[in-house]
């Protein structure tokens, strides 16, 4: 025997408003989107096609400054960078290197990856056209900062003007 269940009239509203929330159509259009994206990244990756967003190569765009560096990160946001010396440049408390203590775990991981020590030195670049990046040459790891917003830039412009 099949159960069968009565709405009353406020819940077979419900019902109804529910089947109304997302048309049919809407889904439809969704599925179609994403099957299109999707042909269009296969296409790019079939045909090689270059990256199009990628910031200039230092051959393009030559650096005006550089600095070695050392970054130590603690999971609480605090961070410490040192010049290959040992000398400390910045002591920074968790409310302010967060985002420093955030790149220490990022190179933890691609240096681990590789069998490396994430406080191996790296290198804090300022580019001709004003950029300022981090080049690891030990993983090819690479951080354009103008993408993380202003003011974690400009933490950075800071250690290499210390």
């Amino acid at each position: 025997m099949a159960y069968t269940r009565s709405y009353t009239k406020a819940e077979q509203k419900l019902v109804e408003r529910d089947k109304e929330m997302v048309p049919a159509i809407l889904v439809r259009a969704m599925f179609v989107l994403c099957v299109c994206v999707l042909i269009i990244v296969a296409y790019a990756r079939l045909t090689d096609r270059p990256l199009e967003a990628m910031p200039p190569s230092e051959a393009e765009v030559p650096a005006v400054q550089e600095r070695l560096i050392r970054i130590f990160g603690e999971m609480d946001g605090s961070a410490r960078v040192l010049d290959v010396d040992g000398n400390v440049i910045a002591d920074l408390g968790p409310t302010e290197g967060g985002f420093v203590a955030g790149i220490y775990r990022v190179l933890e991981r691609e240096r681990g990856a590789v069998g490396l020590h994430a406080s191996e030195p790296i290198r804090l670049v300022r580019f001709s056209d004003g950029r300022i990046g981090l080049r690891d040459d030990l993983t090819d790891f690479r951080a354009e900062l103008f993408g993380f917003g202003a003011d974690n830039e400009r933490v950075f412009a800071r250690l290499l003007e210390e």
